[in-house]
């Protein structure tokens, strides 16, 4: 019983532990360079995204539990679905140092391209193992789909600066 809670608890805060990174290493980027670019009408207010972020890592890293629990563990049956997980977790946690800390909107614009694609992967390959795990990623894929609008507005509506050029 211990080690099954230990389990659900590490794989439902793991999420959170890349995204806490992202934010708190990307923090002082949000306040000056992001408030000064142009975006769209309907971007969520700054003060949404980590109550937004915080809900969907919490379902993602429950989801992430359900289908290793199913699977018995770390077993070959579980290297694909994980896998395409652990990929995409991985391309998530990616977006912030793109987008923020290099300010590089074309690159923060491919990884989120990329991370919808291994998104979707993701929950087709969790279908079979557990529907639950697959719905609790919907509202991720929903907002992905937003920010990946937003990555794609912002990056056609604020060409990024030539090299030598003041901001």
């Amino acid at each position: 019983q211990g080690r099954m809670w230990t389990h659900t608890v590490g794989f439902t805060v793991l999420p959170h532990v890349g995204g806490f990174l992202g934010w708190f290493i990307n923090r002082k980027e949000i306040p000056g360079w992001y408030e000064k670019l142009k975006k769209p009408s309907w971007c969520p207010p700054r003060k949404l995204f980590p109550v937004a972020w915080t809900v969907l890592y919490t379902g993602m890293g429950y989801a992430s539990y359900l289908v290793w629990n199913d699977l018995g563990g770390w077993s070959s049956k579980a290297v694909i679905p994980l896998g395409l997980y652990g990929a995409q977790l991985a391309l998530n946690w990616a977006w912030p140092p793109f987008f923020f800390g290099a300010r590089n909107l074309k690159m923060a614009l491919i990884d989120i391209l990329f991370l919808d694609g291994l998104v979707i992967g993701t929950m087709c390959s969790w279908y079979r193992i557990n529907k639950i795990a697959t719905l609790l990623m919907v509202p991720y894929l929903g907002w992905l789909a937003m920010a990946t609008c937003l990555t794609i507005r912002i990056w056609k509506d604020n060409p990024e600066q030539k090299p030598g050029k003041s901001e």
